[in-house]
This record gives structure tokens, sequence and C-alpha cells, in this order.
């Protein structure tokens, strides 16, 4: 059971750095042009608008109030530190 438990944990690990990683690189690419200002503006836009639909329009089909709940708090929670790793790349 432990190495189901440790394979799972590498996979929601790698899947995480890979999002990660892509995500990025497509923000930098999108609004390198702007300055850095311009930059973090438009990365607390997108943060504030994830968590707003994560909490708005996020269904979850099958699942009860305490796990549909935590799943929100999760992703959430995932948004913001994916988003607030984000630096402003001056190259």
């Amino acid at each position: 059971m432990a190495e189901d438990t440790n394979e799972i944990h590498a996979i929601n690990t790698a899947w995480q750095i890979a999002i990660q990683e892509v995500l990025r690189m497509v923000i930098r690419d999108m609004y390198r042009s702007g300055g850095e200002v311009a930059f973090m503006g438009h990365i607390k836009r997108i943060e504030e608008a994830a968590v707003d639909s994560i909490y708005t329009d996020l269904r979850l089909r099958g699942t009860d109030d305490w796990t549909n709940m935590l799943v929100k708090e999760k992703a959430s929670n995932f948004v913001t530190t994916l988003l607030t790793s984000f630096t402003f790349d001056r190259a």
C-alpha cells in the first residue's frame, strides 16, 4: 500500500511541476512586453479570476459537500501558490 501511495504522490508532484512550467512559459511570453508592473497586474487578475471561477463555477458530480469544498479550497490554494511563484523575467 505504501508503494501505491508513493507512486500516486510522485505522479501528482510530476503533474504539478509540468503544469507549473508550461504556465510559467505561457504567462511570461504573453505578458513580458508590458513591463513588471503590468506583468504583476496580469498575474493578480488571473489569480482572482481563477479562484472566483473555482468557487462559483466548479461543479463536482458524485461528491458530498465536504469533498466539494475541500477540492475547491485545495484548487484555490494551488492557483495562488502557482501564480505568486511567478516573477517578471527581464530577459
